[in-house]
C-alpha cells in the first residue's frame, strides 16, 4: 500500500514539473510580447511624428527697415532716382524721371535754335555773306538776300535771338543742376524721416489761464494756446 501511494507522489511530481515550467513560460513570453506591444507606437503615431521632423525651422524675425541717409545720398548722387528707390519711396520716381527729362528737352531746344542763330549772325558778319548764306532761312518768304546785306535791323534781330536762345539754354543746365541736387536732398530727408511719427490727430486747445501777482508784477489773464501733433 505504502508502495502505491509513494508511486501516486512521485507520478504527481513529475507532473507539476513538466507543466509549471511550460506554463510560467508562456506567461513570460505574453508578458513580454504585451509590453513589446505597448512601446511600438503604432503607424498613426509615427506618421505624426515623422511630419513633425519634416516640418521647416521657423525663420528669425528680421528688423524693421530703416534706411542709412548717408547712403540714400551716396545712391541719389550716382544716379538720380537710387535714393528714392533705396527709401522705398517709389511713387516719387516719375516725379524726378520727368523733371530731368522736361530739362533734358529744354536744353536740347535751347542749344539747337542758339546754334542755328549762331551759325546765320556768323554767317552774315562774315567778309563773304554770300558763301555763308546760313542766315538765309531767317528771311520772310519771297525776300532777297541782297536786300538784307546791310540791314542793321536784321542782323540785331539775329544777334539778340542768339543771345536769347544761349541764355535760356544756360538756365536750364542751372536748373537741371538745381534738380539733381533736390533729389539728393529729398532722398536724404526720406531717410531721417522715415519712422517719424505723425499722428492724424491734430488739435488746438484754448484755454483762459492766470498768473498769481508777484513782487515784482501784479495779477494777469489771458488765454493759454496748445497744439497737439
Amino acid at each position: 500500500m505504502i508502495q502505491y501511494v509513494v508511486r501516486f507522489c512521485v507520478g504527481i511530481g513529475l507532473l507539476l514539473l513538466t507543466w509549471l515550467p511550460g506554463h510560467c513560460f508562456a506567461q513570460t513570453v505574453r508578458t513580454d510580447s504585451t509590453e513589446a506591444q505597448v512601446v511600438v507606437p503604432d503607424s498613426a503615431v509615427a506618421a505624426v511624428l515623422a511630419s513633425a521632423d519634416s516640418l521647416p525651422l521657423p525663420l528669425p524675425e528680421l528688423p524693421a527697415f530703416k534706411p542709412d541717409p548717408t547712403k540714400a545720398v551716396l545712391y541719389s548722387a550716382i544716379f538720380p532716382g537710387l535714393g528714392q528707390i533705396y527709401n522705398r519711396k517709389y511713387w516719387k520716381l516719375p516725379l524726378v524721371y520727368g523733371a530731368f527729362m522736361g530739362c533734358a528737352y529744354a536744353i536740347t531746344w535751347n542749344n539747337r535754335n542758339y546754334q542755328d542763330y549762331l551759325e546765320a549772325y556768323k554767317g552774315i558778319m562774315s567778309e563773304k555773306p554770300l558763301e555763308n548764306n546760313s542766315w538765309i532761312d531767317f528771311l520772310p518768304a519771297n525776300a532777297n538776300p541782297d536786300d538784307y546785306l546791310n540791314d542793321a535791323n536784321f542782323k540785331d534781330q539775329l544777334k539778340r535771338s542768339k543771345d536769347y536762345y544761349r541764355r535760356y539754354r544756360d538756365l536750364s543746365v542751372i536748373i537741371t543742376v538745381g534738380v539733381y541736387f533736390i533729389t539728393m536732398i529729398d532722398a536724404y530727408v526720406d531717410a531721417q524721416l522715415f519712422d517719424f511719427d505723425i499722428s492724424p490727430d491734430l488739435s488746438l486747445r484754448v484755454e483762459p489761464v492766470m498768473t498769481q501777482p508777484t513782487s515784482y508784477s501784479s495779477r494777469t489773464y489771458g488765454l493759454n494756446c496748445s497744439i497737439k501733433f
